[in-house]
C-alpha cells in the first residue's frame, strides 16, 4: 500500500491514468481527465459493480436518468434547503474555508449541515492567523438556466446525487418491469457539487460519478436488510483488492445524520492523506418516496400482488463514488519491492500495481524481443488472436527489461514474450506480474492457457 499520495499522482500522470484538465491553458482547479489507462480502470470498476448488483441478481434493475431534472425535485427532496456547507471567511487574507474542515484538521468531527456557531478550537485562519467570520450556509448545487432567458422561471440545477431520479421513476419501473418485493433500482451516473475546498487529487471533486442503489423494503425488515447490505458491500470492496485492514467502519452519530437518514455507516479508507469516507450505507426510511408523493400529488407506492396491500416502501441505500473507489484501488495495489536484474545477484527497486486481474487496464501484453521483422511476423498474429478475448497491449519500444517494468507499473497481469527461440519451438514466454515467474507455453495453447488464468 502506498505511503504518499504524490507517488500515485506521479504514476497516474506518467503512465496515462489521470491528467490535469485543461493543462495547456494552465489547468482548471480540481478537474481531471482520465487517460487511456484511467478510463479502462474506471470502466472495469463500474463493470464489476454493475455485474455484481444488477446482472448478478434477480431483484435489482438498472436506470440511467437525466442529469437535468425539474427543480421541483430538489425542493421536495430537501436539497434546496439543506444541501449546504458551513463556510467561514478570513477577515485579513479573505481566504474562504469550510468550517468543518478546519475542525477536522484538529481531529474534531462535527455535522457539516447543522453548524451555526463559530468553529470552536479553530477560530483563526490557518493561512495567516487572521480572524474568521461566523459560519454561513452555502448551497452546493450548481445552478443553470434552461432556454434562452435567464430568469427564475428557467432555473435548473445539475443533479448533486443520482438517487432522486430513482425515486421519481419508481412507478415507471414497477409498472414496466413487474418487479417482486423487496427489490432495488441501481444507477451509475454523473453528479455535481460546488465544493468550496476540494482536493486530495481525485478524492473530492466538483464533477464525479456515483454508483447507487435504492433497495425498497418493508419497514419492519430494515435492520436485517441493513446488516445484509453492510456485509455485501464489504465483500465487494474486498474483491477490488482492498484488504480489511485498509478501512474501518464508522457509525454516524445521531446529530450528524442527514435529514433523511435514520442510520448511516461509512466505510472509511486509510488514504495516505487520512482516513476518509469511501462507501456509505444509509437507511433513508420512506422519506423520499413520501416527500415526492406529497409534493407531486402522484402516489409512489407498491401493491402486494397477493394481499393487494398498497404501501410506501422504506429504503436502504448503498452509495459509492467511482473516483474515490479508483483512488483506493490504486493506493491498495501500489507496491515497491526489490526485484532481480539481469546481473546475477543484483536487485533494483520495481513499482508494481497488484491490481485484481479483472480490473487491470491491460490483461495481457505482447512483447516481441526486438523489432526484427521475423519476430514481428510471429507476435502480430498472437496479439490479434488474443484481442478476441482480452484487452491487449502491444509494445516493442525499449529493452525487454524496461518493458516488463512498465507493464508492472500499470498493473498488467501477464506478459507474453516472443523471442528467437519462438521461431523454432513455436513457444512463447509467459511472465506473471506478481511472482515474476516465467513459463514457456506453446503458441497454439496460449489462448487456453491465459483463459484458465482468468477462469474464463
Amino acid at each position: 500500500m502506498v505511503d504518499s499520495i504524490e507517488k500515485i499522482v506521479s504514476l497516474c500522470k506518467r503512465r496515462g491514468f489521470i491528467f490535469p484538465s485543461s493543462e495547456i491553458y494552465g489547468g482548471f482547479a480540481n478537474s481531471w481527465d482520465f487517460g487511456p489507462l484511467g478510463v479502462e480502470l474506471k470502466n472495469n470498476i463500474k463493470r464489476s459493480w454493475w455485474k455484481r448488483y444488477v446482472q448478478g441478481r434477480d431483484d435489482i434493475v438498472g436506470l440511467d436518468a437525466a442529469i437535468l431534472m425539474s427543480p421541483k425535485i430538489w425542493e421536495a427532496s430537501g436539497h434546496l434547503e439543506n444541501f449546504s456547507d458551513p463556510l467561514v471567511d478570513c477577515t485579513s487574507c479573505k481566504r474562504r474555508f469550510r468550517a468543518d474542515h478546519l475542525l477536522a484538521a484538529k481531529s474534531i468531527k462535527t455535522d457539516i449541515g447543522m453548524m451555526k456557531e463559530p468553529p470552536k478550537n479553530a477560530s483563526s485562519c490557518p493561512e495567516c492567523g487572521g480572524k474568521l467570520t461566523q459560519p454561513r450556509k452555502f448551497n452546493l448545487m450548481f445552478k443553470t438556466f434552461v432556454g434562452p432567458v435567464e430568469d427564475e422561471s428557467s432555473t435548473a440545477y445539475l443533479r448533486p446525487e443520482t438517487a432522486q431520479a430513482i425515486f421519481t421513476d419508481f412507478n415507471n419501473v414497477v409498472d414496466s418491469m413487474r418487479v417482486g418485493f423487496p427489490f432495488g433500482i441501481a444507477q451509475i451516473g454523473k453528479a455535481f457539487r460546488n465544493e468550496i475546498t476540494p482536493g486530495n487529487f481525485i478524492f473530492r471533486t466538483r464533477e464525479f460519478e456515483q454508483m447507487e442503489i435504492e433497495y425498497f423494503i418493508h419497514e419492519k425488515e430494515w435492520k436485517e436488510q441493513f446488516d445484509l447490505w453492510l456485509d455485501d458491500i464489504q465483500q465487494w470492496v474486498t474483491s477490488l483488492g482492498i484488504g480489511r485492514k485498509d478501512y474501518v467502519l464508522r457509525e454516524h452519530k445521531k446529530d450528524e445524520l442527514a435529514h433523511y437518514a435514520k442510520r448511516t455507516v461509512d466505510i472509511e479508507y486509510h488514504f495516505p492523506f487520512g482516513t476518509e469516507e469511501l462507501h456509505g450505507l444509509s437507511y433513508r426510511t420512506d422519506f423520499d418516496l413520501r416527500q415526492h408523493t406529497d409534493k407531486s400529488g402522484q402516489r409512489l407506492a407498491y401493491t402486494d400482488s397477493t394481499t393487494r396491500e398498497q404501501f410506501i416502501p422504506h429504503v436502504i441505500e448503498p452509495s459509492v463514488g467511482v473516483e474515490r473507489t479508483l483512488l483506493a484501488v490504486l493506493c491498495s495495489a501500489y507496491h515497491e519491492e526489490d526485484a532481480p536484474t539481469a546481473e546475477k545477484g543484483e536487485t533494483e527497486k520495481r513499482t508494481v500495481l497488484k491490481l485484481p486481474k479483472d480490473l487491470a487496464p491491460y490483461q495481457v501484453a505482447v512483447l516481441p524481443l526486438s523489432k526484427k521483422e521475423e519476430l514481428m511476423k510471429v507476435a502480430n498474429p498472437i496479439a490479434t488472436e488474443l484481442r478476441k478475448y482480452f484487452v491487449v497491449d502491444y509494445d516493442v519500444t525499449q529493452s525487454i527489461g524496461r518493458r516488463y517494468r512498465r507493464q508492472d507499473e500499470i498493473g498488467t497481469p501477464y506478459c507474453v514474450t516472443v523471442d528467437f527461440d519462438s521461431l523454432e519451438d513455436k513457444q512463447v514466454t509467459v511472465r506473471d506480474r506478481d511472482s515474476m515467474k516465467q513459463e514457456r507455453v506453446t503458441i497454439q495453447s496460449l489462448t487456453d492457457y491465459l483463459q484458465k488464468q482468468y477462469h474464463v
